[in-house]
């Protein structure tokens, strides 16, 4: 249910020019432009590779640059989301990423390295005392953190991780609800839909956050209505709302700056989610 969710927020290459050198930030810049305005994800699959090992290389020269593994743990959690369907493979990049993620988030705050993996009453404390200045970090490590527990569904250990993903970016939106157009909302919409109300679901602070995550983009993000459909509007059965978003996202233009390979993805799964909706509701 999250592997929409993790394409969205993992593309986001964003960020990568402040671990290159002087002579190159401007490739860089426009590298992660043009990736985020490009219209055909197969470019992108083709490409991703080589742009793996470059970030790989960087890391090794810098290893204590918490630049340099948040761009490599953004990468590697983006391309075994999307693009790998062979689990074993999923599970050693997904792997890969987190580790940058947490290498990144130990060099960034020493508290909150060794508050992560405590228990949940253990690690909220910590969490409670970060700031402003540590928005991006949360977002980030948070976002690898619930990529990484995608790919390993199967495993309740892993799954028992959601409430501190949740306490994340719960923290962002207290911090700073529209850090990356309201993505955090985003998150959260999706984890209060993951059971349905009987079990403990929050499907109505869910559209809270999927309606505010809209606003926040000001409708340029279409993963977001397809989002909100797919996991609120599935789950309550509520097929006039669930239409009514697919299609505004199939009649809007794709076309935005940074969000073009976002929109080309959310319509394709608008169709695939229009074309199995009779069979659905």
């Amino acid at each position: 249910m999250l592997r929409i969710l993790i394409i969205m927020m993992s593309m986001l290459f964003l960020g990568c020019g402040s671990v290159m050198s002087s002579a190159t930030t401007k490739m860089a810049n426009n590298l992660s432009t043009a990736i985020l305005n490009q219209n055909d994800p197969e470019t992108v699959r083709a490409g991703a590779p080589a742009y793996l090992l470059l970030v790989d290389s960087l890391i090794e020269e810098n290893p204590e640059d918490p630049a340099a593994l948040a761009t490599g743990a953004k990468l590697y959690s983006a391309y075994a989301s999307i693009f790998v369907a062979e689990q074993a493979r999923a599970k050693r990049l997904a792997q890969k990423s987190l580790d940058y993620a947490t290498r990144a988030l130990c060099l960034h705050s020493k508290p909150l390295c060794e508050a992560y993996n405590q228990p949940y009453e253990v690690f909220t404390p910590t969490l409670m005392q970060t700031t402003i200045d540590d928005v991006p970090m949360l977002y980030l490590f948070g976002a690898t953190w619930a990529s990484w527990m995608q790919v390993n569904s199967g495993d309740w250990n892993a799954m028992g991780d959601l409430p501190k993903i949740t306490a994340m970016m719960q923290r962002v939106v207290t911090l700073d609800e529209s850090y990356d157009h309201g993505g955090a909302h985003l998150y959260l919409g999706v984890l209060d839909t993951q059971l349905p109300p009987s079990l403990g679901g929050k499907p109505e602070l869910a559209r809270a956050h999927f309606e505010r995550a809209i606003v926040l983009s000001h409708g340029q993000n279409l993963m977001g209505k397809v989002l909100y459909a797919r996991t609120y509007a599935r789950l309550l059965y509520q097929r006039e709302l669930h239409d009514q978003l697919l299609n505004e996202v199939l009649a809007a233009n794709p076309n935005a700056p940074g969000f073009t390979l976002i929109n080309t993805l959310a319509q394709e799964e608008a169709r695939q989610l229009l074309d199995s909706a009779s069979d659905y509701f």
